[in-house]
């Protein structure tokens, strides 16, 4: 009689989703630093029927299967929906580890939703330390960093991690070729009430140095060769080098550009304060300008304007003048390069007067052939506004978008978002988590 073969020890399974890539690259690259990938087998899964598929197939042949899963609110609903099914397909076949703004932001709430451990708020050094456990066999309840529900049935969180070195981990895996952006500078001083940003990394930005991003700049042209592209994840574009984040350093984002250029070569591209890292409108000066026609290979720029009302912007903390918004899209324009303007619809302590002011500065920007891009407001948690109810948009946001949309001049999953939002609400509600 044939014996059995024996199981590998463990496979890591991301759900490496098109939205969340970035965050599991940093992750994975994070698990390749220490000795035990050497014992552990990576899966990158982008779909969610692939996903399933692929689960099938590995907890046969593991003895342990982890689940690695980043995911924002506003896919809160369809990430419940798979933790669902995985739990139901696979019993205890599996460890569910959850981590990303979401999971941050609600740990508990994620946990109820069947995940069963988060990682919260920077992951490097704690993804690496309860892997290590996992692999064991060992308790991980001193693991800082993490939450999740005891033998007891009761929540528990370790503890905030230490504040991660950006120039100790990869930003993204490298041996198993998972390439994308690079972030470069992690944590954000303006203290958006809308936005997740400084409540996940912190208001004292840290920077990833020259020689390491370089370094990753290198291993993407070894890769692709000349048609090397290079994107930047950064809270806001011009602020690379800045010790606070609010007075630009651009000697050292000049270098920085320079130096990625001399590597990638003249047929490689750079593209700096376009998706996935947009700026700031009081950074956009003609110094800042200068060095994206320099250096960088975008034709626009985007940047975050989210009101026309200075008393909306204040109530926001956005730090920032309805005149500089006004100014930045001129200077771009004046300089040849277009520019796209996110405002957000639907802003808490937004009255009818605010909403007209906004469709005024929209219809001003847009004579002048800027693009608006067009956001619902969704409450986010762990935010200042994470407890106020969502509102439709108004009628008069509704109509004003969509004669600038039929016109060209702006563009957006506003719609999209407003019902994510409404339903997340509700969710949210039914729960109690609020």
């Amino acid at each position: 009689m044939m014996s059995k073969p024996s199981l590998k020890n463990i496979a890591y399974v991301f759900y490496y989703h098109r939205d969340n890539f970035y965050s599991l690259n940093a992750i994975a690259g994070a698990l390749e630093t220490d000795e035990i990938f050497e014992s552990i087998d990576f899966y990158f899964v982008p779909s969610r029927s692939k996903l399933i598929d692929t689960l099938e197939e590995v907890v046969k042949k593991y003895n342990k299967t982890i689940v690695g899963i980043s995911f924002y609110t506003t896919q809160l609903l369809e990430t419940q929906d798979l933790i669902q099914t995985i739990k139901r397909k696979f019993k205890n076949k599996t460890i569910i580890v959850a981590g990303g703004p979401h999971p941050t932001g609600d740990p508990f709430g994620t946990l109820q939703m069947g995940v069963d451990i988060v990682v919260v708020g920077e992951g490097e050094e704690t993804i690496i330390e309860l892997t290590q456990r996992i692999v064991n066999n060992e308790k991980f309840d001193d693991v800082k960093g993490i939450a999740y529900i005891n033998e007891n049935k009761k929540y528990n969180y370790t503890g905030k991690s230490n504040i991660v070195n950006l120039d100790e981990y990869p930003p993204f895996p490298v041996k198993s070729t998972r390439f994308g952006a690079i972030e470069i500078t992690r944590g954000c001083p303006y203290v958006c009430y809308f936005c997740q940003t400084p409540y996940l990394f912190g208001t004292k930005p840290s920077h990833r140095s020259i020689e390491i991003i370089c370094k990753y700049v290198q291993e993407l042209k070894n890769y692709y060769g000349d048609l090397t592209f290079i994107r930047f994840i950064t809270p806001n574009a011009f602020s690379y080098g800045s010790k606070d984040g609010k007075n630009l350093n651009l000697e050292k984002l000049e270098e920085l550009l320079f130096k990625t250029k001399e590597i990638i070569g003249k047929k490689g591209k750079i593209f700096l304060g376009t998706f996935p890292s947009e700026v700031r409108p009081e950074h956009v000066t003609t110094d800042t300008l200068d060095l994206v026609l320099k250096y960088a290979d975008n034709d626009n720029i985007t940047i975050g304007a989210q009101s026309g009302s200075q008393k909306v912007l204040d109530s926001c903390h956005r730090e920032h003048t309805v005149q500089d918004i006004y100014n930045a899209v001129a200077l771009t324009l004046e300089n040849n390069l277009k520019i796209n303007v996110d405002f957000i619809f639907g802003l808490p302590e937004e009255t009818e007067e605010d909403i007209k002011l906004t469709i005024q500065v929209m219809r001003d920007l847009a004579t002048k052939d800027a693009r608006i891009h067009a956001h619902s407001f969704i409450p986010l948690p762990q935010t200042p506004f994470a407890n106020v109810p969502v509102k439709r948009i108004k009628d008069l946001y509704k109509n004003e978008i969509k004669s600038l949309i039929s016109r060209g001049f702006a563009f957006g999953d506003w719609k999209k978002q407003e019902r994510i939002a409404i339903k997340i609400g509700n969710y949210m509600k039914k729960l109690n988590l609020k």
